[in-house]
């Protein structure tokens, strides 16, 4: 089969890889959608030198990996030690997309990504979703519910279930004012989910497409940090006071500022975005204010399941969010349109 392969600095190739096999505890999954994610593009536009993996500190062997970390597909085939009731043949599956030990605390409760004995990224230290067909363990497939597609999965993958995730973790609903920095796949995410949990969300996005988009999908208003300072604008509008909670979904040092300085007293500001570094003034920014900072690194497998059937249940509209639809062979393509980063999610599209 061929695989998408990050080269670093903006290269992409298809390579050939043998077709997987699955091993005692695993599944092979058949691939029907794999998302493009806004931390694609640190593996897209990292150096050469050091490895792609290195751009999000993840280490990794330096031999070739298929990209994508929003795989969602069909179980093709089943390793042994693995029932028919745990991955029935055909099984609609989306894939929580990390593997630990299996055995700490983390890993049993689901949080595999904070295992400490290791883990393994799928599309970033391990083979991804931007093939055929992908290998991983069992425990690692979450049901994907018949509402939703198979491209409605594959964003709940990562990018929208990274937005539930820190929206569950903020505590959401109908009684705030939600602040969204960042309109890419994730920052729309947490503004259509933010809206149907009640809130009342405010965008902020220099790309006018993007603060469209974020209209579209519930914002009150879309705010071009470029054209007026954020916080300043965010105090306007909930008379004086600042917003009770903000989600940082750009990455940038600026926005990841501002997310916290433009809660109100007793507020609370989560930050999303991947790497960088942030420098904050303690006490005016944080502690006089009493304001709670969070960070939030993807989801669980519970969490997961959490998003996808909250998505099905309130009818929400995912599909309003994935722009472009692309084969693999189109991936060259593909990336340098999400690189503009002027549009909604992309997503390849391996199966019927």
């Amino acid at each position: 089969m061929r695989g998408v392969v990050f080269l670093g600095e903006r290269e992409i190739t298809l390579r050939d890889f043998p077709d997987p096999t699955p091993g005692p505890g695993d599944v092979v999954i058949a691939m029907k959608a794999s998302g493009m994610c806004g931390s694609d593009l640190h593996l897209y536009r990292a150096a050469r030198e050091g490895g792609t993996a290195a751009s999000l500190g993840l280490g990794g062997s330096g031999e070739p990996v298929i990209g994508g970390h929003e795989p969602c597909g069909v179980v093709a085939a089943r390793g042994a030690g693995v029932s028919e009731s745990e991955a029935p043949a055909g099984m609609r599956a989306m894939i929580h997309h990390y593997r630990g030990c299996g055995r700490c605390r983390h890993c049993r409760t689901g949080w595999s990504q904070l295992c400490p004995h290791g883990i393994v990224v799928y599309g970033v230290t391990g083979h991804g979703g931007h093939a055929p067909f992908m290998k991983v363990p069992a425990g690692t497939l979450v049901p994907l519910p018949d509402e939703l597609t198979f491209e409605e999965g594959a964003a709940i993958s990562c990018g929208t279930g990274t937005a539930y995730g820190a929206l569950r973790r903020l505590g959401v609903s109908g009684r705030d004012t939600l602040a969204v920095f960042g309109q890419g796949p994730v920052g729309l995410s947490a503004t259509l989910l933010g809206t149907a949990m009640g809130a009342r969300v405010i965008a902020i996005d220099p790309v006018p497409e993007r603060r469209r988009l974020a209209e579209d999908f519930g914002a009150a208003v879309a705010l071009d940090p470029r054209a007026v300072d954020p916080v300043v604008a965010l105090r306007d509008l909930t008379d004086g006071e600042g917003v009770d909670c903000a989600i940082e979904c750009a990455g940038s040092p600026e926005a990841r500022i501002e997310t916290v300085r433009c809660v109100r007293t007793w507020g609370q500001a989560c930050f999303v975005g991947e790497g960088g570094t942030v420098t904050l003034d303690v006490s005016p920014h944080l502690l006089r204010r009493q304001v709670t900072l969070h960070a939030s690194w993807t989801f669980s497998t519970v969490g997961q399941e959490e998003c996808a059937r909250f998505v099905a249940r309130r009818k929400i509209p995912l599909h309003r969010l994935l722009t472009h639809r692309f084969a693999l062979e189109q991936a060259a393509e593909a990336y340098r349109l999400f690189d503009t980063q002027t549009t909604g999610k992309g997503v390849f599209v391996t199966g019927p």
